[in-house]
């Protein structure tokens, strides 16, 4: 769907939305969710594995789904068709002794975005909420590493970071942002003022200028 707000598609992270809520609080297996295949993994084994790890990738695709694809009339990528890419760049490591999926890594992340998809991204290092809200007025978008409980923002934040949401515009004091792994419609885009969006937010993350097409 698209955010009537932002004109920015939303998608999460897990082929089901309706089950999100039973998979981040219930214990649920995500490699039971009946839709794995609209993921574009390969595998229900490598859907299950990795589906928990791809916020970035999914803020990626809404991201470019803003633009309707790299090239006229080209379909977005699919979620596993971007966790490819960016496997390919080195923005996502592995653990050779236990396997645990390490990233997202800003950098390579944002070489591969250039090079493959041609939309600009800059990574922040250290990212102020007045710089962040500075850049959605300049019209990018933000992928910005706060806490998965932002989700509950009712409820006092147990941390910064570790999760990536895209921030996507502001109205006077409150921060538009769409969360990959949103338990409902709400929370999956969402409007909070900025002090609150700040209790989850670690003060990093990657911004993506508008792409512009050219008329062939």
């Amino acid at each position: 769907m698209t955010c009537p707000t932002c004109h920015v598609p939303v998608h999460t992270q897990f082929a089901s939305p309706d089950l999100i809520e039973q998979i981040v609080y219930g214990g649920l297996d995500p490699a039971t969710d009946p839709a794995w295949a609209t993921s574009g993994a390969a595998t229900l084994a490598d859907y299950g594995r990795w589906c928990g790890q791809l916020c970035g990738m999914t803020c990626l695709r809404m991201a470019l789904g803003a633009a309707g694809g790299t090239a006229p009339g080209e379909a977005v990528p699919t979620l596993f068709a971007l966790r490819d890419g960016a496997l390919k760049y080195g923005a996502y490591t592995e653990d050779p002794e236990d396997g645990t999926i390490r990233g997202l890594i800003y950098a390579p992340f944002a070489e591969y975005v250039r090079a493959t998809h041609g939309l600009d991204a800059t990574v922040h290092r250290l990212l102020t909420p007045a710089e962040l809200v500075d850049l959605l007025d300049e019209g990018r978008s933000v992928m910005a590493s706060v806490h998965y409980e932002i989700r509950n923002p009712r409820r006092p934040a147990p941390g910064r970071g570790g999760h990536l949401v895209l921030a996507t515009g502001r109205t006077e004091d409150r921060v538009h942002f769409h969360n990959p792994s949103g338990t409902t419609a709400e929370s999956r885009a969402a409007d909070l003022p900025l002090d609150d969006f700040t209790r989850f937010f670690a003060g990093r993350g990657v911004s993506f200028a508008p792409r512009t097409r050219q008329t062939p």
